[in-house]
């Protein structure tokens, strides 16, 4: 399918694309042109985040000290610019940052430009990097197109610039979101990055490597490393300069399957022992300092989970299904108050969507709710997210979720939606009463899609509890299928400002529709 569509910043590519190429991470060997000697630099590009009606986070990340300085303009010329000093950049966070813009008109296009000043001598900066997003519109005829999707350099699978890097990103630009929901993996903190890996047909898959992923983070070094590599990609900076980012974390944030209290024994890439409390720590930190994230950066806690609204039509509502789980069991016990989400963040949720005013309830879940994803462990059945195979009525994880679905259907909560990634193909599941065990609650869609750029699998198990009817899917039959050979996915939510209709369009990773489903608003179930 074409992805010529008359995008609200397609005038702006051009200037975009170039304004990203400029800076190129002297890691990649080649150092801008337009260097000057002694001035901070912002090789790693710009993003946005958080963007509401009237205000958005910017970050940078310089190559040395530097004060941090966003101008903003309606205009790319950049006339009658408003000039916002943000923090000084140093080696306590990587010489990352961010800064708060506030004071935004709604549904406009805003052009940003930071630029990085030599904290001994602020006439000193360096060659500014521009990118741009739209905020939120207050009207709800202006309508609201976001994507999602997530993991990214999965199983070893980096940054093959024959194929064109993550050229998904390039993709996913085209259909001119408002913003990027990624739903978790930003990074394989557990995986190395070779310079090769062979292929089904004997050709070579060929990595940009970096001593960063030539072995396992452990250290708050080695998860900074980790973000920045990603960030070595072209198509992944042009992306960020035009598309502002809604980032939640799962478990390749820190290790495979990791769960708080889990301490690795022998056998592995860790030293024996290791406690993932302490990796999870470092990784939140290093997630903190090179993403634009308000509620990292604003609360002592460090909470992931929060909502995004997007005007009258959309909340997003994302979760943490990683930080205040239970252990990974066989999860067949009758009562289990922690379950996935932690009580505390139920709560919340459940507090949340009944507040909502918002024609969607967009749920985004790090992990799918009626697919089977297993983590046997020593011979063990363990499971990894909320289903278990028990096709009857509520079990362990189950319950939580369960009592969700409860207060939903009795709040008469509409319009929810589900939206996730994870298990690495896509696919389109309703739930329905009337074909599950548990009944009391109202019918609703889960879509999941994904990667971005890693190893593709086969389709998981559904579990019958909540009643699932997976109505499409796409996945390999191989398992670990590499990013050259295809199954690389994202999909689009598309509300309609006159209609309210909510459309999701699930593609492949050149932007390829594969299936398309239309959801009418004002409805508790459909």
């Amino acid at each position: 399918m074409s992805l010529s569509l008359p995008g609200r910043r397609s005038v702006l590519r051009g200037s975009l694309a170039a304004s990203a190429a400029l800076a190129l991470p002297t890691a990649l060997g080649s150092a801008p042109a337009f260097a000057l000697s002694g001035r901070p630099r912002a090789d790693w590009g710009v993003q946005a985040g958080d963007v509401t009606a009237d205000s958005g986070l910017v970050w940078v990340r310089s190559d040395r000290p530097a004060r941090m300085i966003v101008e903003t303009s309606a205009t790319e010329s950049f006339r009658h610019a408003r000039r916002w000093h943000g923090p000084l950049l140093g080696a306590g966070s990587d010489f990352t940052g961010t800064t708060r813009l506030h004071g935004l008109p709604s549904g406009e296009q805003i052009h940003y430009r930071v630029l990085l000043a030599d904290p001994d001598d602020p006439r000193r900066t360096g060659e500014p990097v521009a990118g741009t997003f739209r905020t939120a519109s207050t009207r709800r005829r202006q309508g609201v197109r976001f994507v999602w999707s997530g993991d990214l350099a999965g199983q070893g699978w980096g940054i093959d610039e024959s194929i064109g890097g993550y050229r998904i990103f390039d993709a996913m630009a085209k259909v001119d979101p408002d913003f990027f929901l990624c739903s978790g993996d930003n990074i394989y903190a557990d995986g190395v990055i070779s310079a090769t890996q062979a292929l089904p047909d004997g050709s070579l898959y060929r990595n940009v490597t970096s001593e960063a992923k030539s072995h396992v983070a452990v250290t708050l070094d080695d998860f900074r490393g980790n973000f920045r590599y990603n960030l070595l990609d072209r198509a992944l900076r042009r992306f960020n300069a035009q598309v502002p980012n809604v980032i939640q974390w799962d478990d390749h944030e820190v290790r495979n399957n990791w769960y708080p209290g889990e301490v690795i024994g022998t056998g592995t890439a860790y030293p024996a022992g290791t406690e993932l409390d302490d990796m999870a720590v470092r990784s939140r930190q290093a997630f903190s300092e090179y993403f634009p994230i308000s509620t990292i950066s604003g609360r002592p806690d460090g909470r992931i989970y929060r909502v995004h609204h997007h005007g009258p039509l959309l909340d997003v509502f994302v979760l943490d299904m990683r930080t205040y789980r239970n252990a990974n069991s066989p999860d067949d016990q009758t009562t289990d108050p922690q379950g996935i989400l932690g009580a505390e963040q139920l709560e919340w949720l459940k507090r949340e969507l009944s507040r909502s005013r918002a024609v969607w309830k967009v749920i985004a879940a790090d992990m799918p709710l009626g697919l089977v994803v297993p983590d046997p462990v020593e011979g063990k059945a363990n499971f990894e997210a909320v289903a278990q195979g028990d096709p009857g009525a509520p079990l362990g994880r189950e319950l939580q979720i369960a009592e969700l679905l409860r207060h939903v259907k009795h709040r008469k909560i509409t319009g929810t939606v589900w939206l996730t990634a994870d298990v690495h193909h896509t696919s389109a599941q309703h739930y329905d009463p009337s074909r599950a065990a548990f009944k009391d609650f109202a019918p609703f869609w889960e879509f999941v899609s994904g990667p971005l750029n890693a190893g593709a699998f086969p389709a998981s198990a559904l579990d019958g509890t909540f009643g699932p009817d997976r109505v499409f899917v796409k996945a390999p039959t191989a398992s670990n299928v590499s990013p050259a050979e295809g199954y690389q996915f994202f999909g689009e939510v598309d509300i309609d400002g006159d209609s309210g209709e909510l459309t999701v369009r699930l593609r492949e990773y050149d932007g390829t529709v594969l299936f398309t489903r239309t959801l009418q608003p004002g409805r508790v179930g459909q």
